[in-house]
């Protein structure tokens, strides 16, 4: 269990020994002899090739998957050695060609990788599923290189299981400063819009993304998970390729983020993760999630830019005014 001591402003999630007894005792794990009726919205602390074999066919709507990049990491007690690129790739497939049988017709694949675990990541998922894109996203936290380029951006390799799936563009715009406010004929605002908190333009979601913040020590959904992706990173993604009501699968769902997002906004999930610690932590932050909906960088059902906050709170401002009118307006009726 990690035992760092925080700095007296670390806002980053932690467990105390008497949390850590009540999480453990709540996580499951999958055998003959424990099948369980619905594994919907439980956390699973077992290896990814032993739960497989226990879970339903065609249940999941949504894969999304982080596992360990092809770099020698510590995961608290549980360690991944680095190895060649088609060794990698062999172990990739391993796991992958049996979470095939778990997937609807129409679900969608999303998985991340570095710039070495890339090209591994494109041949094992094109042999099962549709090359759809590859997102590429900054991440701006890491140490320079001397000899080398700084190693700043990540991939997610998006994949489908057919020609049909679900992708909800008009959920997933970026709203950005307008800089060159064009107008049309009659001085109206062209495809932006305008007020008191500044002039925005809502944008089709590209993929390259520039306006993602890595969790840290001031954030409260930062835990002491060494790879933990942004719960924004995640809400893009299930809000794309979801409706309310899905089922979003992660086998390697680390603290928790992806569990946590689905619950915010509405989903339901399934988790797989091998260390008793991160579990209990995704565990804790699904607690929380119960009375805390908010996800850092959506506000007001739109994405935002980074460094926005004056912004959204203005806009949020805005929208509430409105509706206390609008509620003032239906009581008068």
């Amino acid at each position: 269990m990690p035992n760092k001591k925080p700095a007296g402003l670390n806002r980053s999630l932690r467990l105390t020994e008497a949390e850590l007894i009540k999480y453990s005792s709540q996580l499951i794990k999958l055998s003959e002899s424990q099948k369980l009726k619905s594994v919907t919205n439980k956390i699973i602390n077992q290896n990814i090739l032993d739960a497989v074999k226990y879970l339903p066919e065609k249940f999941i709507d949504l894969l999304f998957i982080d596992p360990p990049y092809n770099i020698t990491k510590k995961f608290n007690r549980v360690a991944f050695k680095e190895m060649n690129n088609d060794d990698y790739a062999t172990w990739l497939d391993s796991w992958l060609s049996k979470l095939t049988f778990l997937l609807k017709e129409n679900s969608s694949i999303y998985i991340c990788g570095d710039w070495k675990s890339s090209s591994a990541i494109f041949k094992v998922g094109s042999k099962y599923f549709q090359v759809r894109n590859r997102i590429t996203w900054e991440r701006e936290k890491g140490r320079g290189a001397k000899a080398n380029w700084k190693n700043c951006s990540e991939d997610i390799w998006f994949f489908t299981n057919s020609n049909e799936y679900t992708f909800n563009v008009n959920k997933v715009k970026l709203r950005r400063k307008v800089l060159a406010p064009y107008r049309d004929e009659q001085r109206n605002p062209k495809d932006w819009g305008q007020n008191s908190s500044g002039n925005f333009r809502d944008s089709f979601p590209s993929n390259i993304w520039n306006d993602i913040s890595i969790p840290f020590w001031s954030m409260p959904e930062n835990t002491e998970h060494p790879t933990q992706k942004p719960e924004k990173l995640l809400a893009k993604l299930i809000l794309a390729s979801t409706n309310e009501g899905d089922l979003v699968f992660d086998p390697f769902i680390g603290s928790g983020t992806t569990a946590v997002v689905a619950k915010k906004l509405g989903r339901r999930y399934v988790g797989i993760e091998l260390d008793n610690y991160y579990c209990s932590l995704a565990l804790k932050r699904l607690e929380l999630a119960e009375n805390d909906k908010k996800i850092q960088g959506y506000n007001g059902d739109v994405f935002w830019e980074r460094n926005t906050l004056i912004e959204q709170v203005k806009s949020q401002r805005l929208n509430s005014t409105r509706g206390t009118f609008q509620n003032q307006r239906d009581k008068r009726k």
